[in-house]
């Protein structure tokens, strides 16, 4: 099977610090010329920046493809590429199909003309017929639930209605590859919801791509199969969305297994405790960002106390999902360790009983006089990614994996002064 997007070596380059200069249809042909005979510099003085650089990557009929990154990264930039909005600078990209793009909200919409007339003129912009458009019709204003304002002008709409009216042109008008960028998060969550399931249905059921961009690491671990990885213009990874989400979140980071605050001289603490180190290790006791399924987890943290005064320091682990939710909270029944000294807390998470997914671990130490005191708390300072190497049988689901709140199941604890 073809791929049904192909990009080779795509660059977007743009001037800043310097204002456009329109120029006369004469000027710009000489000014082609010039540059066909290497004579003149596409910069002209100006400071440039790449947005894009040096960026390849194919992409599947049927696959929903996650594109992520930190602000800036070149995600948007792209999309307009794909979307025929701008042209590279270098490079090319080979479409086998119609793109419908949800870019901004409002986007191919004009403000004076009402929800019914943008329908037909977003339509037209995608590439549709108008009998095809009129086919649709009545399902494209059910999904955008705006039928009272169907004959308002789209400027009195709100930026919730922009969206939703520009998402169900683009969904239900049958465009080969779907492009949307982060601009769902201006709907309220019922709709995001709605949006998610037709962007489900569109890629299972009827196979067609989806290019999604969002921030929301749950959404895209969720809805992607597939996942591209964007910093500063360039490609850095792509693959199976969960590395690839677990690889954004490692981003700035030595190693997501492990740390050693001591050997660099950063300490994190109060005048009473400090955290040390920390790390996830594997099996064989070497520290890994990737687990085994079947296998357990064990968590290790080492910290230091410099006096005494507190009584029953309680080390203890906070356990994210991808999106940031709760799925634990654990420590050990009793802790007696209000002794200066240096100690390592340990505990093991047995085996199956996490599901597939990148996982965060905050480290903290607690003690309870006078209330509660918190003497330090890092949070995601370690991250692994838990896998099932197994291929083609349904996916096993761990105990507690994606129930939040779940707080202090008795695992396997052990503190020890070192």
């Amino acid at each position: 099977m073809k791929p049904i997007i192909v990009a080779e070596g795509l660059g977007k380059q743009y001037s800043i610090g310097k204002k456009t200069a329109y120029k006369t249809l004469r000027e710009s042909l000489m000014s082609a010329v010039k540059a066909s005979a290497h004579l003149f510099s596409k910069s002209n003085g100006a400071e440039t920046i790449w947005a894009l650089k040096d960026v390849s990557f194919e992409v599947n009929e049927g696959d929903v493809l996650g594109i992520i990154g930190r602000n800036g990264a070149g995600k948007s930039t792209l999309l307009k590429i794909l979307s025929s909005i701008t042209e590279p600078t270098e490079g090319e990209v080979r479409l086998r199909g119609r793109v419908g793009s949800l870019l901004e909200v409002g986007t191919g919409f004009h403000p004076e003309l009402t929800g019914r007339e943008n329908i037909f003129l977003n339509g037209a912009i995608l590439g549709m017929r108008k009998n095809e458009i009129q086919k649709k019709f009545d399902e494209i204003v059910a999904f955008a639930e705006i039928d009272k304002f169907l004959d308002t002008p789209v400027k009195r709409y709100s930026s919730g209605m922009y969206v939703r009216l520009a998402f169900a042109v683009a969904a239900h008008l049958e465009p080969e590859i779907m492009v949307v960028d982060e601009v769902l998060a201006v709907g309220d969550a019922q709709f995001q919801k709605k949006c998610l399931g037709k962007m489900e249905d569109v890629s299972k059921k009827e196979g067609r791509t989806v290019l999604f961009v969002s921030h929301n690491m749950a959404t895209i671990s969720s809805l992607c199969n597939t996942a591209l990885l964007f910093d500063q213009g360039r490609l850095i990874a792509s693959g199976r969305t969960s590395d690839i989400v677990l690889a954004y979140y490692s981003q700035g980071i030595a190693s997501p297994a492990s740390f050693d605050y001591s050997s660099g001289g950063k300490l994190t603490g109060d005048d009473h405790a400090s955290l040390l180190a920390g790390s996830i290790v594997d099996r064989y006791n070497k520290p890994s960002s990737e687990i085994d399924i079947r296998e357990p987890i064990k968590i290790i943290m080492k910290y230091k106390i410099m006096g005494p005064g507190k009584n029953n320091c309680i080390p203890n682990f906070h356990i994210f999902s991808s999106d940031g939710t709760y799925v634990f909270i654990s420590s050990p029944q009793a802790s007696n360790t209000s002794e200066p000294g240096i100690y390592e807390a340990e505990c093991i998470i047995p085996e199956n009983f996490l599901n597939e997914g990148t996982y965060f671990v905050g480290l903290a130490l607690t003690s309870l006089e006078s209330g509660v005191n918190v003497h330090f708390y890092e949070k995601s300072t370690l991250s692994f990614n838990v896998k099932d190497p197994i291929e083609n049988v349904p996916t096993r689901r761990g105990y507690v994996g994606s129930i939040p709140g779940v707080v202090r199941p008795l695992l396997d604890w052990k503190v020890r002064r070192v």
